[in-house]
């Protein structure tokens, strides 16, 4: 019985080891938009550079023709306000040639 016990306890952590690294796998998988985000990030930090981004939400993206436009929101603290900026950042679907970047601080 002790044997059929350790065996079972065997299997599970066999079972568990072997899924871990396909899950962590899973999880490692770049975005899409990542490349877009960095930018975004880039942006901020430049116009606002004495603050702190404490939060990043990826909105979506919108495709026009031949034109995508990937939405971020950052959630910025500074001193003395806590603030939102809108980035919206238009390129080139085919080439991913940037067209333009804008910056819109939330009212919210």
């Amino acid at each position: 019985m002790r044997q059929l016990y350790l065996l079972g306890l065997l299997l599970v952590c066999l079972a568990v080891f072997i899924q871990t690294p396909m899950a962590a796998n899973a999880q490692q998988e770049t975005p899409a938009y990542a490349k877009w985000g960095q930018l975004a990030i880039k942006e901020v930090k430049t116009k606002y550079p004495s603050a702190k981004i404490i939060d990043y939400l990826h909105e979506g993206k919108e495709v026009h023709g031949a034109s995508t436009i990937e939405k971020f929101k950052l959630w910025l603290k500074q001193p003395d306000k806590e603030f939102g900026v809108y980035v919206r950042i238009s390129y080139q679907s085919a080439t991913q040639k940037v067209e333009k970047i804008e910056l819109q601080e939330s009212t919210s």
